[in-house]
């Protein structure tokens, strides 16, 4: 987290009232931890329950470069698609016309 305060107006001046005006702004980082290879061998468990514990990633580097990211696992979310296999069934040829003549074309 980084915490920061702001002062607007004229610094010298007093408001009648004696209290001064302040602003606090949060930022919350989501800041990833970089770690060496070695390191990441050497550790690799320990990481991989702290990634579960905490969400944050790890991003594993050699010669100072990112390889990889250590992420903990999201589940994916089912698709719409193929959910009805085995359930529905075309029953007749719905290719062929049909002998009913329909209200948009009288």
């Amino acid at each position: 987290m980084v915490f920061g305060l702001v002062r607007t107006g004229n610094l010298d001046a007093k408001r009648a009232d004696g209290y001064m005006t302040m602003v606090l702004t949060m930022v919350i980082s989501a800041m990833s931890r970089h770690i060496k290879a070695s390191e990441f061998k050497a550790k690799c468990l320990a990481l991989m329950d702290e990634v579960a514990r905490t969400g944050a990633a790890v991003i594993i580097t050699k010669n100072g470069k990112p390889v990889a990211e250590l992420v903990p696992h999201r589940p994916r979310k089912h698709s719409a698609r193929g959910i009805l296999k085995d359930e529905l069934f075309i029953a007749g040829d719905i290719m062929s016309p049909i002998d009913i003549e329909w209200e948009v074309l009288k």
